[in-house]
């Protein structure tokens, strides 16, 4: 019923940018919060930011002053800006939306590649 689309992510050097993007779409009411999320090799998944429908934003400690996550409530679509990329940022990041269809649901992306190394 909602597919998540992320793209952006790629190999970039310590001290670089990547924009993340992510677009809902399907048979889409209501989008409550859209989010992004990393698991790294042998930890846990992570909540980096998210963002409600009313602008409010959340974020993880290492990426407070080098992410921004906003959105663009008419294509449904979240962005992550994230500078001064680190080594340990490195990680598949994933799309996570609170969507309301018929029902409230919550709606995952396939992820997207994202490697900070020289």
């Amino acid at each position: 019923q909602v597919r998540l689309v992320e793209s952006g992510g790629g190999l970039v050097q310590p001290g670089g940018s990547l924009r993340l993007s992510c677009a809902a779409s399907g048979s889409i009411l209501v989008i409550n919060a859209m989010g992004w999320y990393r698991q790294a090799p042998g930890k846990e998944r992570e909540l980096v930011a998210s963002i409600t429908s009313g602008g409010s934003t959340k974020y993880v400690d290492s990426a407070k002053g080098r992410f921004t996550i906003s959105r663009d409530g008419a294509k449904n679509t979240v962005y992550l800006q994230m500078n001064s990329l680190k080594p340990e940022d490195t990680a598949v990041y994933y799309c996570n939306a609170v969507v309301r269809t018929a029902y409230t649901g919550n709606y995952w992306g396939k992820g997207t590649q994202v490697t900070v190394s020289s």
